[in-house]
């Protein structure tokens, strides 16, 4: 039996077994080469010890790549990677897998720079080696400079590089890391994770499914694990606002988002039991919330919206469907948080220049679903205009069926290589039979990929496993919460711990206590600054028990959407 060491970090307390305790010198850094770590593929580039500062910690800093190549583009391609090993290692090992297309090795520290899924301090200073790749492209390869603004999907011509980032990229670094951590540190890891948001919840679920075994818990947040499918949302939304106005960018003003935001949250607030600007009862929030209440009254024009607008917001929520009426993708819910964070950013206008501050879902979402998920590529033209115009031609019959197609080149389609396997029959076997363990959490307005899909997908594995997949997963929705943090939303929470504590003493999250962000500006200025709540695993929500501190999470039990 272990003795522990507690451990504080801000303020959570944390135990840690004393033989976790590591330390590395600075010759022990020199000591990780190509040469030492003899793995077929794989070259050090450099290993050179980093001085603490900056909030990090002293550690030794190893760059690398795997698997160089020539793609049938022509181009070069190799997965590059990046691993931090603290001097004061803690025996853990987070391999941190990264949004968007990828394409950049992002610092790997386990988190953003707040902590905002780690209890403020990321995983690095925590004492955690951390691992970050490129997911095997380059997203600002010189070569690609011809694609313009679809130059980061570029690496779609080669269907090696989409299974990379699809999977393969990390399933091909996993026994990387694992022989550098033992090759630096003398041993093994105690125990191994994987964590991301946004495509890196895509990666962390398709990992869950793909190699299990592989780590001790994934850490999933707003996954797009249904990324092709979400993709086709971007051409329908597109097509559904441009119906309000040729520009996009002015078809839903701030003050709508404002609008919007303000009457959800005045229908749906209460229903948690309190008046705080949450929708926390969200299953409740579907059926008082009508869309209709915003229309305009004839002769009216302030504080509400157009007829056009009211429909474009309907058919966006929808979802997408072909002309027989199939859905294409999901609906989404109706959550006090729509229309605020970066829920506009993606929608409708973003504040990037050199996109001519056209949304990200038209520029970044044009260029990925025709040139990663259409099979075969579809190159479309770079500039702003161009990928714009190539979602408003885009076909919900004949395209959209392109992210299940394959060919004698691309014998993997976007549906395989980018989602978890049994993406809709879940059952993940192998993990629950591992032991290993899943927390999912999800912005219940998050504009990119909708929280209803994964519920769903939630559901499903839940049935599959006779009403037991909280044995082995849990899904923690936020509400308010955009993309990745923002939004009307107390964002800011410590779901790392929460996954360790479940992994290695087997207590499972019944609750995760959620506070303010200081870099959420979208939070109320009436909020008090030390306002806490539960977020509540699936299906439960934070209800106030109706005595005590309305801003203390103590005073919020985790209620079922049927008990009031």
């Amino acid at each position: 039996m272990r003795s522990t060491v507690l451990v504080s970090i801000g303020a959570l307390a944390v135990s840690f077994g004393a033989s976790t305790l590591a330390h590395a010198d600075n010759e022990g850094c020199t000591t990780v080469t190509t040469a030492s770590l003899a793995l077929p593929g794989v070259e050090i580039v450099a290993s050179r010890m980093q001085e603490a500062g900056e909030g990090l910690p002293r550690h030794c800093l190893v760059t690398g790549l795997a698997n160089q190549r020539t793609g049938v583009d022509g181009k070069s391609y190799a997965i590059r990677f990046e691993f931090r090993l603290p001097v004061a290692w803690n025996g853990r090992f987070l391999h941190q897998v990264n949004g968007g297309n990828d394409g950049v090795v992002v610092a790997a520290l386990g988190d953003k720079p707040d902590g905002w899924v780690s209890g403020g301090t990321v995983p690095l200073t925590r004492g955690f080696a951390v691992l970050s790749s490129d997911s095997g492209h380059a997203g600002a390869d010189p070569a690609n400079k011809p694609f313009g603004l679809a130059a980061g999907a570029a690496f779609g011509l080669d269907p090696q590089a989409r299974r990379d980032y699809g999977y393969a990229a990390d399933m091909t670094l996993a026994p990387v890391a694992k022989k550098l951590v033992a090759l630096h540190y003398g041993r093994q890891a105690d125990y191994s994770y994987m964590a991301g948001c946004s495509n890196g919840g895509r990666h962390a679920m398709v990992a869950a499914g793909r190699m299990p075994e592989s780590y001790d818990g994934f850490l999933v947040g707003n996954p797009g694990f249904d990324l092709p499918r979400a993709a086709i949302q971007h051409a329908w939304d597109v097509q559904a606002f441009l119906k309000v106005d040729p520009d996009i960018r002015k078809t839903i003003t701030r003050e709508d988002g404002q609008l919007i935001a303000s009457r959800i949250t005045q229908a749906c607030d209460a229903l948690d039991g309190i008046k705080d600007g949450l929708t926390s009862n969200l299953a409740a929030c579907q059926k008082a919330f009508d869309l209709n209440s915003l229309a305009c009254a004839p002769g009216t024009t302030q504080g509400c919206l157009s007829e056009a607008k009211v429909d474009a917001l309907k058919a966006s929520l929808a979802g997408p469907r072909d002309s027989k009426g199939e859905a294409l993708y999901s609906d989404w819910p109706f959550d006090g948080g729509i229309g605020t964070g970066n829920w506009r950013t993606w929608k409708v206008e973003s504040p990037v220049v050199p996109w001519n501050n056209y949304p990200i879902i038209a520029t970044m979402g044009a260029a990925s679903l025709n040139l990663i998920f259409s099979t075969p590529p579809v190159v479309v033209e770079g500039g702003s205009d161009k990928l714009i115009e190539a979602l408003k031609n885009f076909d919900f019959d004949k395209d959209a069926a392109k992210i299940y197609a394959k060919d004698a080149t691309f014998t993997e389609s976007a549906m395989d290589f980018m989602t978890p396997p049994e993406v809709d029959a879940p059952r993940l076997a192998r993990l629950r039979d591992s032991g290993h363990k899943m927390i999912i959490y999800h912005g219940q307005a998050d504009p990119v990929f909708s929280v209803n899909d994964t519920i769903r997908w939630y559901g499903k594995l839940n049935a599959n496993a006779q009403g037991h997949a909280d044995s082995f997963v849990r899904l923690f929705t936020v509400p308010g919460a955009t993309h990745c943090g923002g939004g009307v939303a107390l964002d800011k929470f410590d779901a790392l711990s929460a996954l360790m504590r479940w992994v290695e003493e087997g207590k499972a999250p019944d609750r995760i206590i959620a506070s303010i962000n200081p870099a959420n500006k979208e939070v109320p200025a009436l909020w008090k600054p030390d306002r806490t709540r539960p977020l509540c695993p699936y299906p439960s929500y934070a209800a106030y028990s109706g005595s005590g501190d309305a801003d203390n999470a103590a005073n919020f039990t985790c209620a079922m959407p049927d008990a009031r």
